[in-house]
């Protein structure tokens, strides 16, 4: 496993944006009613923010007005800024990297580095993790990271496995070099290549290029259609993976570090699904008072969903006092993530939404 452990790095700010559309799944005409309202039972996903499909708004959008919002909050230079990790798995175009469009967008100097990090729902712990390091050297002040992703694209109609619970959002934090106040900022991260068939979108790559039969939908178990252009779950694979591998995760980062988890203010989990949710809770004995859900409004929100129940959950806490913090961010690739951090009064703008 890959441990990190970075010094003299402070979180300054987060903020969360989401669509202003929105999706109710007692609404759906995919399943019954008492279908539906047994789905959202188990996962717990109500409604979610989806992006129209078509263009207007993409992650970049997203992730940009969080930015604007916090660096502006933040009374930063945006000149100051000197690296911009951009995390998403749904960019503007395949070339070029999303992260140098936005550099100009921003208005960043040209003296920043920006580069993209194709990850999702592991997407903020490795992205924070990514940034972080490279502050802690100090030849770098401060540093922006993004992470979000509308993948509600990648979801068929017709697949209730999936279509219930993908919501889209983005969110930035702003980071920087600190010595004389740092966050503690411990990380365990790992991969399960092998598992990459069980969260995947066949098609439209250069391993498998669109062809014509890729628009073609197909029927699978439980009268589920898609297309290979659609995300293909095998949900009991990735549920074994998460219940197995994140409770796995989190006794190697508290053993490494020696971390007492009972003494943490919140265990924040990427909002999979409710579910999932509370298998590893109970598995890691944290309190059900401990651990926050925002997966009713706004669904599985990949990379996304940690900074986003932040900003939804923690709000008035993170701007007024420190937080001790366990997190983790779990799935496609498959990837995980655990960390624990400490925040000290940060920046927390109200969720915005475009």
């Amino acid at each position: 496993m890959a441990f990190l452990d970075i010094n003299n790095v402070r979180i300054a700010g987060i903020s969360a944006c989401v669509p202003s559309n929105i999706s109710e799944n007692k609404e759906l005409s995919l399943l019954s009613k008492d279908e539906i309202l047994k789905y959202i039972e188990i996962t717990g996903v109500e409604r979610k923010h989806w992006v129209k499909h078509d263009g207007s708004v993409c992650t970049s959008d997203l992730c940009v007005r969080s930015a604007e919002k916090l660096i502006d909050t933040l009374g930063w230079d945006k000149k100051e800024i000197e690296v911009l990790i951009f995390v998403c798995q749904t960019p503007d175009y395949k070339m070029p990297a999303t992260a140098c469009i936005i550099q100009d967008r921003l208005g960043l100097s040209t003296s920043c580095m920006a580069f993209d990090v194709n990850l999702g729902c592991s997407g903020f712990v490795y992205g924070l993790s990514l940034i972080s390091n490279m502050l802690s050297i100090g030849n770098i002040k401060k540093g922006l990271l993004l992470v979000g992703n509308t993948q509600s694209y990648y979801a068929s109609e017709e697949d209730k496995s999936y279509y219930l619970i993908a919501g889209d959002a983005g969110s930035a934090i702003c980071l920087e070099h600190n010595t004389q106040n740092p966050d503690k900022l411990q990380f365990n991260l790992m991969t399960q290549g092998a598992g990459k068939e069980f969260l995947i979108v066949p098609d439209g790559g250069y391993r498998n290029p669109v062809t014509p039969e890729s628009f073609k939908m197909r029927e699978y178990e439980d009268g589920i259609r898609r297309s290979n252009l659609h995300l293909h779950m095998n949900g009991l694979e990735v549920f074994s993976f998460a219940i197995s591998y994140v409770p796995k995760a989190f006794k190697a980062l508290f053993e490494h570090f020696e971390i007492t988890p009972e003494t943490s203010d919140y265990l924040l989990l990427h909002q999979a699904n409710k579910f999932i949710c509370e298998k590893i809770r109970k598995k890691l004995k944290i309190s059900a008072e401990k651990t926050p859900y925002n997966i009713q409004e706004y669904g599985n929100t990949s990379g996304a969903s940690i900074p986003l129940l932040m900003v939804t959950n923690l709000r008035e806490e993170l701007e007024s006092r420190d937080l001790d913090i366990l997190l983790t961010g779990f799935g496609v690739g498959l990837s995980l993530g655990t960390a624990h951090i400490t925040t000290n009064r940060i920046v927390v703008p109200e969720l915005l939404t475009l």
